[in-house]
């Protein structure tokens, strides 16, 4: 019987074959399958193959967090789920950042990037989606406004303000000083909105609804162990930070040979980034269950900034890379535009549809601008 679960358990973990046949194959095989970038149809080929299995490794890292969230309950459910998914976005951007010429931009444009994915495709799609179904939907009006007010200081802080230092000649950059008192109150935000979320406020994020019911048959003797969570969660976190350094040569050969806009390199690490969220939170709102998606997506873009921002700056410093934080011309209008917006769609307790409609066309705006 043991056996028969054991292989069960094996056989839910396909992917992660494909994961390792991949990380042998760009481990002995590497200048070969670079080496013909030029080529557009092999440019494609490496592309797509790497950013699929990085990004469904990905999802098994998220799935994994999952579980061990479930077990160990919260602070440290929500914590593994953060550390995870911030740490692929960092591993990610860092790949890239050191790779080839350095793109000073990188950094803030996946940061937008993922603001963008999440506050305007993942809420509008949810939205859009529960609006439909369900005609109106209802979540906690604390929980929102207290996400937003720490995202709103932390992200003009962190893509506003840079714009508005000048240290010296050429464009707008942070001072040394300046840098550490970013980097120190994005992640002391970070840190005590956790506090209140796990502690002292934890009724502010709780769903209307309970969780649904195991089934009978889901009893724990067919549960895995948290020892084989933990176990695939790192291995999965191995094959993700090393494949997401192979899909640097081709991303940069876009952008740097081929001269395609730079903000692309951001979106597609933000891409890898905000799929698993973005999974769970329409899946959340197609089930009725608003309370869960909003704190995805919030929860999300709060992660990213409050966390990225201080690891990008250390590394920026310790490796010798600059990096440019502030949001220039339409990118900064875009955000600015839509952090009002979300003040104004979570000021109610209830959706509709037409809020997530709105949501959606400043996502559609942010793909156009990206090519104009």
């Amino acid at each position: 019987m043991r056996k028969a679960i054991t292989l069960g358990w094996m056989r839910k973990e396909r992917f992660l074959a494909l994961s390792v046949l991949t990380t042998i194959a760009f481990y002995l095989f590497s200048d070969s399958l670079f080496g013909g970038l030029s080529d557009i149809y092999r440019l494609t080929l490496v592309f797509f193959w790497l950013f699929s299995v990085v990004l469904g490794s990905a999802l098994a890292v998220v799935r994994h967090a999952d579980h061990i969230a479930e077990r160990l309950g919260e602070p440290y459910g929500t914590l593994i789920l953060t550390l995870c998914i911030t740490s692929i976005e960092v591993v990610s951007i860092t790949a890239i950042m050191l790779h080839g010429a350095n793109n000073p931009t990188l950094a803030r444009d996946t940061l937008f990037a993922v603001t963008m994915i999440v506050l305007n495709g993942m809420v509008g799609l949810s939205l859009l989606l529960g609006g439909w179904r369900y005609r109106e939907q209802y979540y906690n009006l604390q929980g929102a406004n207290t996400y937003l007010g720490v995202i709103i200081p932390l992200g003009v802080l962190c893509l506003v303000l840079p714009n508005f230092t000048v240290v010296a000649s050429g464009p707008p950059r942070l001072s040394i000083a300046e840098k550490i008192f970013v980097a120190s109150v994005s992640l002391g935000l970070y840190v005590a909105f956790l506090f209140l979320q796990t502690r002292r406020h934890r009724a502010y994020f709780a769903a209307e609804q309970d969780v649904e019911e195991t089934s009978i048959a889901e009893t724990f003797s067919l549960t895995p162990p948290l020892a084989w969570h933990a176990a695939l969660l790192v291995i999965y976190m191995a094959l993700v930070v090393y494949l997401a350094e192979k899909l640097a040569p081709p991303v940069d050969y876009v952008v740097e040979t081929m001269g395609k806009p730079a903000a692309l390199a951001g979106l597609a690490m933000a891409v890898l980034v905000a799929t698993p969220e973005i999974l769970g939170a329409v899946r959340a709102a197609g089930k009725n269950n608003l309370q869960r998606s909003m704190n995805i997506f919030l929860g999300s873009v709060l992660s990213t900034i409050g966390l990225t921002i201080p690891a990008i700056i250390v590394i920026s410093e310790v490796t010798l890379h600059p990096i440019r934080l502030g949001l220039e011309h339409t990118d900064l209008l875009l955000f600015v535009l839509t952090l009002f917006l979300c003040t104004v769609t979570f000021s109610s307790g209830r959706t509709n549809i037409l809020q997530g409609g709105v949501h959606l066309i400043l996502f559609a705006a942010y793909i156009f601008f990206i090519f104009q």
